[in-house]
């Protein structure tokens, strides 16, 4: 495998960030919750909608790539899935309102989980159908 990592890789250093810029906010005396503090809250959310979302789209890419799906498709969906996440998190983490980030980044993320699905079935239909019947 050599996609997948690149990008899970790039992905963990962004979690980091908005994992950081969380513990950040947490030292000023808010160790549970949001406390009210709509800056920490938004911060909260970026962090976790990017948990949501990315493990679960990283495990889609990598199965495309064990299925061998050709290299430069796996290259636009891991740069796609960074794009869409940087804009996200750069508009939930450190902007309070950053329409753009948070529209395009949500949009990119919903429109690779229906293309990187889409692959997976074809790949698996694609597969079962190549494969000799063993009666």
């Amino acid at each position: 495998m050599i996609a997948t990592p690149l990008y899970a890789g790039i992905l963990a250093l962004l979690y980091l960030v908005l994992s950081y810029r969380i513990i950040v906010l947490r030292r000023q005396g808010i160790s549970l919750g949001d406390g009210g503090d709509p800056v920490l809250l938004r911060r909260i959310r970026a962090h976790g909608n990017f948990s949501e979302y990315v493990p679960f789209i990283l495990i889609l890419i990598g199965m495309l790539e064990l299925s061998h799906l050709p290299i430069i498709i796996l290259h636009i969906l891991g740069i796609t899935l960074v794009v869409a996440r940087l804009l996200h998190g750069y508009a939930f983490s450190f902007t309070e309102s950053f329409k753009f980030g948070r529209v395009w980044g949500a949009g990119l993320t919903f429109l690779l989980l229906l293309v990187c699905g889409l692959l997976c079935i074809y790949q698996a239909i694609s597969a079962h159908v190549m494969l000799p019947l063993n009666l």
